[in-house]
């Protein structure tokens, strides 16, 4: 697969609650991705860009939530992708350091 490929499936990390649990407890980082990026495409994007191993892979699909604005008319945020990349044992991503 071509580098300008790999590059554009990893859009960036997603911070929260349940993904900051998941990287303490199961070395488990979340990710969001492009809407067309297969589980084998996201496996070797991470795996080349962080240069760690893969364990594991669970993608899922976001649902855009619908927003009222403030003149009442009803606007739809887009859908996106989600990817929870389970981390051989031993391997880690430090975000802090990568910025």
């Amino acid at each position: 697969m071509n580098q300008a490929r790999l590059y554009s499936i990893i859009l960036g990390p997603h911070i929260s609650e349940k993904a900051t649990i998941m990287a303490e407890v199961r070395n488990q980082v979340a990710f969001k991705v492009a809407n067309d990026a297969t589980k084998s495409e996201i496996k070797e994007a991470v795996e080349t860009i962080f240069k760690v191993s893969v364990a594991g892979l669970q993608v899922l699909n976001v649902k855009g939530k619908t927003k009222r604005t403030a003149r009442g008319s009803i606007r739809k945020k887009s859908n996106w992708k989600k990817a929870y990349v389970l981390l051989e044992q031993g391997h880690e991503i430090d975000f802090a350091e990568l910025g």
